[in-house]
């Protein structure tokens, strides 16, 4: 599947493996089971390493590998399901992580905004997917109440009302 990153479709260099599978010369994403399992022979890799964080999983998991991480992906089984805003809020905010934050699973244009507030830096999307009409979602209401983690984007409401930028 694509990746939408920016605004703009992207194609997507991790291969996903399974937890016995043979692991590719380039980027690799693995479950939190086998980056557990496996954690220190996959921190000796020389290639791209990236975990798919389960919805019910702590982002404290992640502790001991946030710095060998270049991807973390995110699961959103439902669009109603909010937790991995949670888990990406938590990983830039409260952990300092700065490698890509991916958002997998159901997602829908509505919420491409308020990801990529918290913190998520590309999103999994269908190969028919047209761009503008995320890009468009994410334009349409140029107000938030939360600050953004991205450090981009319009300044949050209470930051406008009292004329502080960023």
């Amino acid at each position: 599947m694509p990746l939408l990153d920016g605004g703009a479709l992207r194609p997507d260099p991790f291969a996903t493996i399974g937890d016995d599978d043979a692991l590719p010369e380039g980027a690799a994403l693995v479950s939190l089971a086998r980056l557990t399992r496996d954690g220190e022979a996959l921190a000796g890799r020389n290639a791209p390493l990236g975990v798919a964080l389960p919805p019910d999983a702590h982002p404290d998991t992640l502790r001991p590998w946030l710095p060998r991480l270049a991807l973390v992906a995110l699961s959103l089984p439902k669009h109603r399901d909010g937790r991995a805003f949670t888990q990406a809020r938590a990983l830039r905010e409260y952990h300092g992580y700065t490698g890509e934050i991916r958002a997998t699973g159901h997602v829908i244009p509505d919420q491409y905004a308020a990801l990529l507030r918290c913190g998520v830096s590309s999103i999994e999307v269908p190969a028919d997917t047209d761009a503008r009409t995320w890009t468009r979602m994410r334009d349409i209401i140029p107000l938030a109440y939360q600050p953004s983690q991205s450090g981009d984007g319009p300044p949050d409401l209470l930051r406008r009302r009292v004329g502080l930028r960023g």
